[in-house]
């Protein structure tokens, strides 16, 4: 399975860290999956302004293909001033609906206050619900204070939580392997 870990900011490199470790975590678990880390920052963006897709640049239509190809997905985040950053709305408002639908989706934000774990249920499940993704119910959210001054992360229980985060992932895709992406016909 090809899985396509996200880092959704262009700035920083907290979030980076996280997703290295989160993919280290499957890599020890599954050695079969192929795993992607794509860097945000790394793609000239453009907004979503309801042109034809054809007339989006290169980097635009590479990262849809990205996403179509892939069969999961670790979603990283920063959350500032109480949201998730635009570029990775943005990059969502991007993919068709059936992009990500039945593929196994697990969350990892990082912020700088303890109540924003908050936007990871008011804002980014609503978006992955929207494309019927699975997210598995054991996101992870980290804290400034979980880091030292190198952005190494230094609390052992979110290591923990992000093993224990990559283990359900590992069951969550291999569950999803026999689902139909496409609904049933009922007639």
């Amino acid at each position: 399975m090809k899985i396509l870990l996200v880092d959704g900011t262009i700035i920083g490199t907290k979030t980076g860290v996280i997703l290295e470790k989160v993919k280290d975590y499957i890599e020890e678990i599954n050695k079969e999956h192929t795993l992607e880390i794509i860097k945000l920052a790394n793609y000239e963006h453009q907004f979503v302004d309801g042109r034809p897709f054809q007339q989006y640049n290169d980097d635009m239509k590479l990262l849809v293909s990205k996403f179509d190809q892939a069969d999961g997905f670790i979603i990283a985040t920063p959350i500032f001033q109480g949201s998730i950053p635009g570029v990775l709305k943005n990059t969502f408002d991007f993919l068709h609906p059936k992009s990500m639908r039945y593929k196994p989706v697990s969350i990892v934000a990082n912020g700088g206050t303890y109540q924003h774990h908050l936007v990871i249920e008011n804002q980014l499940k609503p978006i992955l619900d929207y494309f019927r993704c699975l997210v598995t119910p054991n996101y992870v959210y980290t804290h400034s204070s979980h880091f030292d001054q190198n952005n190494i992360i230094v609390d052992e229980d979110v290591h923990n939580r992000l093993r224990e985060l990559a283990r359900v992932f590992v069951q969550y895709a291999e569950m999803s392997k026999t689902l139909s992406k496409e609904p049933i016909d009922t007639h």
